[in-house]
């Protein structure tokens, strides 16, 4: 469905489109949402499927592509993070991975997170000491590293610890994360009593130990299966106020392994069954899935989910919505946890709405600063000047609205210019969307000010933007800043504790953050461009080169023994480049001559 504008307002499926169609026109609508999508629509485009699998992968796509304004949305499309043991290698070593799931070795997972990652891999480390760093670490060890020290690692870099001892350490780790603690517990008893029995007293007080932390992480998995099953857990919340919450409850090993909330957009005044639909097609593309996904609501055409899900997953994959068990207490703990989130949810909101509150009155703000961008000005000496935007929406970061502009066409080092053309450049591209902040940051004192409102007012802006700049303070020490407004010469000071100048702080110093982070990589890109145009000397060359000298002025000066003493680079490159920068800009000045 298209707007006046040819925008994609919305997306949808229906095996029967007539009566799906007629059904937005037909009667009264009693969703204000829907009520306001009729309004808009001002063409539908109708493309035609074989299959409903197909139709599920097409809306799929259509949305991510189009990110309907009407559409329910969920912004997390990343993949899970798993865990992943190295088992080809002699040695083993226990990483948090993501990415593509076809490798050697073994993968548990997904997990919710990253932070539930390195929480197990911090638990498994106390109790199975298998080694977590890099090949290229472990290689390169002359000694056992801190990890050692602390009782961490057996450290088999060093051949501290015998090939089987450390197999049966891999073993038991492999046993513990496929759902086999009570198996592990039971063997480490045993071997703690042999241990006993021939006077080993060090050797057995290490089992008890590990035997104590197993029993107290099973103690903690009061809802688990006999059964080693791996199952989504999946249920949906909603508040008075409209906020709704997607909770994700995996099970993998017949134990719970984390959960993760998850947020929709567009989904207020939204059918709970279409809520959950839109998240298993979205949460589930280019996703493992399980055998068993359990509900907490019947989903919007689950014929068509099924249908899909076997195509995607290439087996029939179960869509339970009558819990039993243990798999109504995993669902139970679901809706727990969905509540709280809930619960969070409206607290976080209510005080940011109390900041934002906050900020308005002491700044003197026209209104409330929903959205707030903030520019900073980065280079080196006068190069590779870059410039950065940030947002935050009701006070809180969005990384997806987060831009970086290259400057050209002004003086190194003019730090007023290079923010005029920043501030034109999104301005006129918001004036054109219709997407403007209505609080306009930028780093610097009155000059920048000034250049900030003389940019607002160049588009007739005024009474959509407010303009503020943040003055550092003396000796560039927090809380000490002076922020200005328009017409203000004086400027205001916020007392160092003030959450509004802690907020203001965050959203300068992550502009600040964020524009190092781009003038750094335009730095290395054209440092590495002064090698670009050596024949025969590959990216791989050149990264060595630039990391062993620093700069280009250093290889420029360095001999061809120098050039050539750089681990992986050949006499014959260094001579290359050598001649590069000598040989060949002699002739270039005798011809000139």
């Amino acid at each position: 469905m298209f707007n006046a504008d040819e925008q994609v307002i919305y997306v949808g499926k229906a095996k029967n489109l007539k009566r799906r169609v007629s059904s937005y026109f037909a009667r009264e609508q009693e969703h204000p949402k829907t009520r306001a999508l009729v309004e808009q629509i001002a063409n539908i485009e109708v493309m035609l499927t074989h299959s409903e699998a197909e139709a599920f992968i097409l809306e799929y796509t259509l949305i991510k592509k189009h990110n309907p304004r009407y559409n329910i949305i969920f912004r997390d499309d990343k993949s899970y993070p798993y865990l992943y043991v190295t088992t080809q290698h002699d040695f083993p070593a226990l990483y948090a991975y993501r990415g593509n799931r076809k490798k050697e070795g073994r993968l548990f997972g997904p997990f919710p997170s990253s932070p539930a990652v390195y929480e197990t891999l911090n638990l498994l480390q106390k109790i199975f000491p298998v080694r977590q760093c890099t090949d290229s670490f472990y290689r390169n060890r002359a000694r056992p590293c801190l990890q050692y020290e602390i009782k961490r690692c057996t450290a088999p870099c060093v051949g501290l610890i015998s090939k089987e001892d450390y197999a049966k350490d891999v073993t038991d780790t492999l046993a513990f994360l496929e759902g086999k603690s009570k198996q592990v517990i039971d063997d480490k008893r045993q071997a703690m009593l042999q241990a006993a029995k021939t006077l080993d007293f060090e050797r057995a007080a290490q089992l008890r130990d590990q035997i104590t932390q197993l029993e107290t992480i099973q103690a903690k998995q009061y809802v688990a299966s006999e059964k080693s099953e791996n199952a989504d857990v999946i249920t949906l919340l909603s508040d008075d106020d409209g906020r709704v919450v997607v909770q994700l409850l995996l099970i993998r090993g017949g134990n719970v392994w984390g959960a993760s909330s998850h947020f929709p957009q567009h989904a207020k005044d939204s059918e709970p069954a279409l809520v959950l639909s839109a998240f298993l097609l979205q949460h589930y593309s280019g996703r493992e899935m399980p055998v068993r996904i359990i509900l907490g609501q019947e989903p919007d055409d689950k014929e068509g989910l099924l249908a899909w899900f076997a195509h995607h997953a290439g087996r029939k994959v179960f869509l339970v919505t009558q819990a039993r068990g243990v798999a109504q207490k995993w669902l139970q703990l679901a809706q727990d946890n969905a509540r709280q989130a809930l619960t969070s949810l409206a607290l976080s909101s209510k005080q940011q709405t109390k900041l934002l509150t906050d900020l308005q009155q002491k700044l003197g703000l026209a209104r409330l600063p929903e959205r707030m961008e903030c520019f900073d000005i980065s280079h080196l000496q006068g190069t590779n000047t870059v410039a950065s935007c940030v947002v935050f929406i009701h006070g809180l970061s969005r990384a997806s609205h987060y831009r970086q502009y290259n400057i050209t066409g002004i003086t190194g080092g003019d730090d007023p210019a290079a923010m005029r053309q920043v501030l034109q450049r999104r301005l006129l591209r918001g004036q054109q969307s219709g997407e403007l902040p209505d609080l306009l940051i930028v780093d610097g004192g009155r000059v920048q000010l000034k250049m900030a409102i003389e940019q607002v007012a160049a588009l007739g802006l005024q009474e959509q933007i407010m303009v503020l700049s943040i003055a550092k303070g003396e000796g560039r020490k927090a809380g000490l800043e002076t922020f200005y407004r328009d017409g203000d010469d004086v400027g205001i000071q916020l007392d160092a504790d003030d959450p509004v100048a802690h907020l203001l702080q965050r959203i300068r110093d992550e502009a600040h953050r964020f524009a190092i982070s781009k003038q750094r990589h335009a730095r290395k890109k054209s440092l590495a461009s002064g090698l670009q145009d050596i024949a025969g000397i590959g990216a791989k060359t050149k990264t060595k080169l630039l990391r062993a000298f620093g700069n280009m002025a250093a290889i420029k000066a360095a001999s061809v023994a120098q050039l050539a003493s750089v681990e992986g680079v050949r006499i014959k490159q260094a001579r290359t480049v050598y001649d590069y920068f000598h040989v060949a800009r002699n002739l270039v000045q005798m011809d000139w001559d």
